[in-house]
């Protein structure tokens, strides 16, 4: 799949088939998150892939009652946890060095994030990235190191549904030419 088609066409899914996804599809779309670039070559971005139902489940209920992905993260084989080390990226001999301090971290999933997102797609697979929760409950739920901070929480599997495109503001309006 070109690149560009991979990023026009790539939607935010919300409904899955109950089809499992292979491993092997899988680390290549988790491979693609680990070439994304950081801060210094940092690389630090952290993955939780969540296909225990018990679990699963548990994170779901950190959801907002109003997050619209709650029924479609029910019905993904995967939840993908998404966390970042802190103190790495936008740091040097551990002190910050820029205004943004751990923000960098954030930045460097987000990378992470798109690349792998981009790569499911061009697999088959649908994703759908989830802020609306209770980020404190879900590192709890993971066990996840008091270094690292959870970014984002990721439904992921065959799409069961088309969405249509979002309306996309015109270049001209994100743009300033100087």
């Amino acid at each position: 799949m070109d690149l560009m088609e991979a990023i026009r066409n790539r939607r935010s899914v919300r409904r899955y088939q109950a089809r499992p996804v292979d491993t092997e599809t899988l680390e290549t779309i988790l491979e693609a998150g680990r070439w994304a670039p950081s801060w210094a070559n940092t690389q630090c971005t952290r993955y939780t892939v969540v296909t225990d139902s018990v679990l699963k489940a548990a994170l779901i209920d950190t959801f907002s009652e109003k997050n619209p992905a709650r029924r479609g993260a029910a019905e993904a084989p995967i939840l993908l946890a998404v966390s970042a080390r802190k103190a790495l990226a936008g740091y040097k001999l551990g002190q910050p060095v820029t205004d943004k301090g751990d923000g960098w971290a954030l930045f460097d999933a987000a990378l992470a994030i798109q690349n792998l997102t981009l790569a499911a797609h061009a697999h088959g697979l649908g994703s759908v990235q989830v802020g609306y929760f209770d980020a404190a409950k879900a590192a709890a739920l993971l066990s996840l190191p008091d270094d690292e901070v959870m970014v984002e929480l990721i439904p992921m599997g065959y799409p069961a549904h088309e969405p249509a495109a979002p309306a996309r503001l015109l270049l001209e309006e994100l743009v300033r030419w100087r």
